[in-house]
C-alpha cells in the first residue's frame, strides 16, 4: 500500500513537473536576464544608460512575474524527489531486515565492544 502510494503521488508530481517545464524554462531564462541587467546597471554610470537598463530590467521582471507557474513545477520536481528518496530508502530497509548477516554484525559489535 505505501508504494502505491508513493507511486500515485510520483505519478501526479511528474505530470504537474511536466505541464509547467515550460514556464520553468521561461522562468529560469528571464531570471537570468534580469540578473544580467542588474550588473550592467550597478556597473554604469549614465543616466541615460541607468534609464536603459532600468526599462529592460522592469520588461525582464514582468516576464519573470508571467511565469510564476513555474513554482508549482519546482514543488512537484521536490516532491518527485522525496518520493524517489523514500522509495530508495524503503528498498534499503528490507535488504537490512531480510540480511541473516546483520544481527550477526550486531552482536560481533556488541562483544568487541565488551
Amino acid at each position: 500500500m505505501k508504494k502505491f502510494a508513493l507511486l500515485l503521488a510520483g505519478g501526479i508530481a511528474a505530470i504537474v513537473l511536466l505541464s509547467n517545464l515550460g514556464s520553468i524554462i521561461g522562468l529560469a531564462i528571464s531570471i537570468a536576464i534580469l540578473y544580467l541587467v542588474f550588473k550592467q546597471f550597478v556597473k554604469t554610470d549614465s543616466t541615460l544608460m541607468k534609464i536603459g537598463w532600468g526599462i529592460i530590467g522592469l520588461m525582464a521582471l514582468m516576464a519573470s512575474a508571467s511565469n510564476i507557474p513555474a513554482i508549482l513545477g519546482i514543488a512537484a520536481a521536490y516532491v518527485l524527489y522525496l518520493v524517489y528518496k523514500k522509495w530508495n530508502k524503503s528498498k534499503t530497509a528490507v535488504v537490512e531486515e531480510n540480511d541473516p548477516f546483520a544481527n550477526f554484525e550486531k552482536q560481533w559489535g556488541e562483544i568487541k565492544k565488551n
